[in-house]
């Protein structure tokens, strides 16, 4: 599965993706997190609030660091 982090590197950016590989690998779920940093990809997805994270191409949470129970909604 994959789940794209759509952020210009700030520390929140970060924290989202290491969140994700961290509740992933504790569910046994098996991701490929791909950070997106190019301002034109993220305004692509109709983002203005980072971090967001993309889900099968969707956007799914946006302007915040995620909680775990909305990592493992994405996850199931």
């Amino acid at each position: 599965m994959e789940i794209k982090v759509l952020g210009t590197g700030c520390a929140k950016c970060k924290a989202t993706a290491d969140l994700i590989a961290e509740v992933a690998a504790e569910a046994g779920k098996k991701v490929e997190i791909v950070k997106v940093e190019e301002m034109r990809q993220i305004v692509g997805y109709g983002v203005m609030a980072t971090p967001a994270v993309v889900v099968a191409e969707k956007v799914v949470h946006k302007g915040s660091v995620p909680s775990r129970a909305q990592i493992l909604t994405w996850l199931a």
